[in-house]
């Protein structure tokens, strides 16, 4: 507590001139207030943002958790040249960019959102091929089993070992729902991904429908193994809207009924839920800043709760596109957290975390894809950092106030 506080100190002092945050007013840390209602606060950081003085000073001034935007993913690590050339077979991984970020996070005391080991979003296409070629036909099922086991464990040693304990949870899968019934087979109540934007899941076409349990098997043996109190989740989006939550449960059933120790009892190889918390129409204000949408985040984490499950918001955005509903949004923020701090029942909350993915308005231009996932008014600071009315209305929240 003390480094981090000394730390917190320096950062500070050197943003000074230039930080916009407090400068009239003084604010205690978020993450300080939220820690008697039982979850963490967290923020999102790209590789670019660990250099940004004035972003990292309200990191460290306001939360106490991060999650890397894209560098602790399977396409940023994996190296398709050192992966040809390994004697073994087995992939390479290049964690330089990732290191330089969690390192930051060691030094300064903050914990890290392991995100993610298995997604098909975006995901290396001759990570699937024979000699990782992509001009040749896909591996079989046993290499593709052994690759992909072997890059979970490897990540989550290299991390475990080099930074212990700062990588708190892990996303061990990512989106492998469907929304819709295009998107999965008929009948399967998991709703497991069969395709995205037309094309394959080739997690699932490459692997088996099994997967997803085969990948919280394979992260649960390694975790258990370092002696890691790492917790294992499920990550995906829309997971508050009551179809997909329900189809969500079941996916954690299966993989918490997939295998069984020694006394023939299921092992618990799944911990918690990640609901990525994007709040509102996708690029449009309608669909935004709806009071329902508050019970449904509610239910779904009372759901998952029931089930043993406890439950991260791990990419929130609270959307809004109209600059006359500052007010509207800034209200709409407030009870969100008094909902967060209303599950608090005295000893411990469902809710263990809060990571914060729309933090700072976007200037984007409309239509861009930033634009459309956290939107132009829907940060707590503006663009130059300074505080909003949606800020002191959490902040107040918060307060009891």
């Amino acid at each position: 507590m003390q480094k981090r506080l000394l730390t917190l100190v320096l950062a500070l002092a050197l943003a000074l001139p230039c930080l916009a945050l407090g400068e009239e007013e003084e604010f205690d840390p978020l993450y300080t207030l939220a820690e008697p209602y039982g979850f963490k606060l967290g923020a999102s950081m790209s590789f670019g943002q660990v250099n940004d003085r004035n972003y990292t000073a309200l990191v460290l001034k306001h939360f106490n958790s991060i999650t890397c935007t894209n560098e602790m993913k399977a396409y940023s690590l994996l190296d398709q040249r050192a992966s040809q050339q390994a004697e073994d077979g087995m992939p390479v991984m290049n964690y330089r960019t990732a290191d330089a970020m969690v390192r930051w996070a060691q030094a300064h005391g903050i914990g890290v959102r392991g995100h993610t080991l298995v997604w098909d979003a975006y995901m290396s296409d001759w990570f699937f091929r024979e000699d990782y070629d992509p001009a040749k036909p896909y591996a079989d099922r046993e290499t593709v089993m052994a690759r992909t086991r072997y890059y979970i464990r490897e990540v989550v040693t290299h991390f475990e070992q080099n930074f212990p304990g700062v990588v708190y949870c892990w996303d061990v899968v990512n989106e492998a729902v469907g929304d819709n019934d295009k998107e999965y087979v008929a009948g399967d109540p998991r709703h497991l991904r069969t395709v995205r934007s037309g094309g394959p899941n080739l997690f699932r076409e490459r692997l088996g429908d099994d997967y997803v349990e085969l990948a919280f098997l394979w992260t649960r043996e390694i975790i258990t193994e370092l002696g890691s109190d790492c917790k294992l989740y499920y990550n995906d989006y829309n997971a508050y809207f009551p179809e997909k939550a329900a189809a969500i449960l079941e996916l954690a059933r299966s993989i918490n009924s997939f295998a069984q120790d020694e006394n023939g009892e299921n092992l618990k190889l799944i911990d918690g839920i990640g609901m990525q918390g994007y709040i509102g129409g996708y690029g449009v204000q309608e669909g935004c800043l709806v009071p329902e949408h508050i019970d449904w985040i509610r239910q779904a984490i009372e759901g998952y709760a029931a089930e043993g499950l406890e439950v991260q918001l791990t990419e929130m955005a609270v959307r809004n596109f109209d600059p006359d509903k500052v007010d509207e949004h800034a209200a709409f923020y407030g009870d969100l957290f008094r909902m967060f701090m209303d599950l608090y029942d005295g000893e411990k909350n469902p809710l263990v975390a809060v990571s914060i993915w729309g933090l700072v308005d976007t200037n984007a231009p409309k239509g861009n894809y930033n634009y459309n996932l956290i939107s132009p008014y829907g940060g707590l600071v503006d663009l130059k950092l300074n505080v909003k009315d949606a800020f002191r209305s959490v902040y107040g929240a918060l307060k009891g106030e």
